[in-house]
């Protein structure tokens, strides 16, 4: 199927590695011209080269996006590399699997900057442009957790859950503008995050030590009502991201698409 979107310009955050990779490389492939951020330049340049070795065009920027300083520069370098942004996926961010109790003032400040505040500095600076050319996308990476938070990472889930709000809220404001907004809502992806996650559970559980066990027993023991009894993977998200940033999706707005095999039960 052809997406419609060669020769668009995208910026996908947090996409040295991981589902942010994933998107990057998919986008690439129906011919977007992609900025890859990062914040290890070896592994920024590493993800743009293999775009490149594939036929397609990246360019690498790097940059803390938690930081007023970092995010100028990421903003200005991508600018920069193919004259301006049609594309925003914002996926930069990070997750601890820390219980209640555990967490701290400082962990919850530090989720919010990194998973909220940074999606605000980049909507801002891309934004206009995008409504003034009258066509955009603006797709924010949440998780399952922001709709069913569970008693670990609950900083995380509750900085998801307020960029799931914010993209709502962003949706209204480009309302009329060619320019949509929507999240997406992943539930456990097969990434190393989420694997070492899965392992530091397992020895709190005092499971065998198993990948293969481990995961059984993830979605026997902890996740029952997932219909879908495995993993995501990080190319499963990385197709409904490209669909959503394309013309076939125009209707979709304001959404929160979750990706979750059924974790997450709801009627909506």
């Amino acid at each position: 199927m052809d997406l419609k979107i060669a020769g668009k310009r995208a910026l996908v955050t947090g996409s040295s590695a991981g589902i942010g990779a994933a998107i990057a490389l998919r986008l690439a492939q129906e011919g977007v011209r992609v900025v890859v951020h990062g914040r290890s330049e070896q592994r920024a340049q590493s993800m743009a080269d293999e775009i490149r070795g594939q036929g397609g065009q990246a360019r690498a920027v790097l940059g803390d996006l938690a930081t007023d300083a970092g995010a100028a520069r990421v903003i200005a370098e991508s600018q920069a590399a193919f004259g301006g942004i049609d594309i925003l996926v914002n996926n930069a961010g990070g997750y601890d699997a820390r219980d209640w109790f555990e967490t701290t003032p400082d962990t919850w400040r530090t989720f919010y900057e990194h998973d909220v505040i940074s999606s605000v500095r980049m909507i801002q600076a891309f934004a206009p442009a995008m409504r003034e050319a009258g066509w955009g996308r603006i797709i924010n990476i949440a998780t399952g957790l922001a709709a069913a938070p569970q008693a670990l990472m609950a900083d995380y889930a509750a900085a998801k859950a307020a960029l799931v709000n914010a993209t709502v809220s962003l949706a209204k404001a480009l309302a009329g503008s060619g320019v949509s907004a929507c999240t997406v809502s992943p539930g456990l992806i097969h990434t190393e995050g989420v694997e070492k996650v899965l392992r530091e559970a397992a020895r709190r559980f005092k499971w065998s030590d198993d990948w293969e066990s481990i995961q059984a027993r993830w979605f026997s023991d902890v996740l029952g009502s997932a219909s879908v009894k495995r993993l995501g993977t990080v190319h499963e998200v990385a197709d409904l991201v490209a669909f959503l940033a394309s013309p076939l999706a125009e209707y979709i707005n304001g959404a929160n698409l979750r990706i979750d095999g059924g974790l997450v039960p709801s009627v909506n």
